[in-house]
């Protein structure tokens, strides 16, 4: 078995490696083809290292292609090894190669050699099931970092947004009614310059008119409402401890908002600069709904290399949006999908959901499934599995998405959904060149 299979690949691959990563050293199982003597051993976890192990394999095969099995997707070592012409890297899922593993050591047990000798046989065996890495182009990889980076950055923010609410409320509760955004500048401002609200009601009303002016509040109304209600206010507390406690504790969670605001501006604006320059913003900037945040990750999502995915049940499945069916004796059941890429599904969850405001087709379509008892994000899925067939589809023929032409389309085939968005009409008669003829007018 082993031998027909060799003898199948070896006019593709010159070897076959396995390595399991770690973060000082990588283990790494190497079988050339048409022998059946593996070898091993270990790689430090170092640019130089991994670059000399590159290098001596380039060397030792003449350049011919060397197929790299891994259980990373994306990270340090695949980093490094993906700049070398000379490996082709299938990555592996971590739950793909833990169950295979298992498979043939139900006791659990695990060890470095074991991890690799499981990833080889994996990538032997049954590599027609694993897909090859395919790197996309530079700028597609920076602005997939990009956008991911932000959201970290959006991510954190957040939860320093939280904890600030929560600090407020300890000591100064007010300012979360006085001001619609706790995160924004003034809210940091207020916070840095007032101790407390006895100190604020302190100040005159003329120095706080000025003050609020100067960190561009404009309304004269809204700003006189703002110092009537600072005089009236009564203080949530006059502990002293938690009063200086929890100001101290503010002011540090302002200083962290306003560094990850700053951060997030710069991100915004390299994210921006990428995306006017990429050769896809025209098709993902068309898309109902796809503002300057999401343009960038659809063009993420999908890429420029348009081989890489051949149908778009693919996407849908590979996003985590396509469900998952099961089936066992006369029973199946359908669930929600778990091992996906999650920022992916994310992007297009959160884009489904943005296209319901823009889209007529959208709206029908989300209310469809409302009426039917189905969750909001269960609508926003099933929509977002449908958003997937008709990007890939503009995608594939590089072609701008049109609301009328799709809306059409629609039409032409009968679709539930037409009756929702089309206008009605009455119909009279009128007199035309003497006849009496029917007319339809809208409603």
């Amino acid at each position: 078995m082993a031998e027909s299979i060799l003898s199948t690949a070896e006019a593709e691959f010159a070897a076959f490696v396995a390595i399991d990563w770690a973060d000082k050293k990588h283990f790494w199982r190497l079988l050339e083809a048409g022998s059946e003597k593996p070898e091993h051993g270990q790689l430090d976890n170092q640019p130089e290292a991994v670059d000399v192990w590159a290098a001596m394999l380039y060397e030792r095969f003449q350049g011919r292609p060397v197929a790299v099995c891994l259980e990373q997707s994306r990270g340090s070592l695949v980093y490094m090894l993906a700049k070398y012409a000379h490996l082709t890297l299938f990555p592996v899922h971590p739950k793909t190669a833990a169950q295979y593993r298992e498979t043939f050591r139900p006791s659990g047990a695990k060890s470095d050699s074991g991890d690799t000798a499981s990833l080889l046989d994996l990538l032997l065996k049954h590599r027609e099931r694993l897909r090859s890495l395919q790197p996309d182009t530079p700028e597609t990889r920076l602005l997939g970092l990009l956008v991911e980076g932000r959201r970290l950055l959006v991510n954190e923010k957040t939860r320093q947004k939280n904890r600030l609410t929560a600090c407020l409320k300890m000591y100064f509760p007010q300012l979360l009614q006085w001001f619609d955004a706790v995160d924004s500048p003034l809210v940091g401002a207020v916070v840095e310059r007032f101790d407390s609200l006895t100190e604020m009601q302190r100040v005159h009303a003329g120095t706080l008119k000025k003050f609020f002016q100067e960190h561009n509040c404009r309304s004269e109304e809204r700003i006189g409402e703002r110092i009537a209600a600072i005089q009236q206010a009564m203080p949530a507390t006059q502990d002293a401890a938690i009063l200086e406690g929890e100001g101290f504790r503010a002011r540090a969670l302002v200083a962290l908002i306003a560094t990850l605001r700053s951060q997030i501006e710069k991100f915004d604006g390299r994210i921006a600069e990428l995306v006017s320059q990429h050769p896809e913003s025209s098709l993902f900037a068309s898309l109902p709904g796809a503002g300057p945040a999401l343009v960038p990750r659809l063009i993420v999502a999908f890429g420029t290399r348009r081989e890489r995915w051949e149908t778009a049940y693919q996407m849908q499945c590979f996003s985590g949006i396509g469900p998952v069916m099961e089936a066992s004796g006369g029973n199946s059941w359908v669930h929600f999908r778990q091992a996906c890429p999650r920022f992916l599904r994310q992007t297009f969850h959160e884009f489904a959901g943005q296209s319901i405001k823009f889209s007529e087709w959208s709206r029908a379509f989300y209310d469809a499934q409302i009426d039917r008892k189905k969750s909001h994000h269960a609508a926003v899925r099933a929509l977002a599995f449908r958003w997937i067939r008709v990007i890939f589809r503009c995608w594939k023929a590089r072609t701008p998405y049109d609301e009328q032409t799709y809306k059409r389309s629609l039409q032409r085939r009968g679709s539930p959904l037409v009756g929702s968005f089309l206008p009605t009409t009455n119909v009279e008669w009128k007199a035309e060149a003497g006849f009496q003829k029917l007319s339809a007018l809208p409603s």
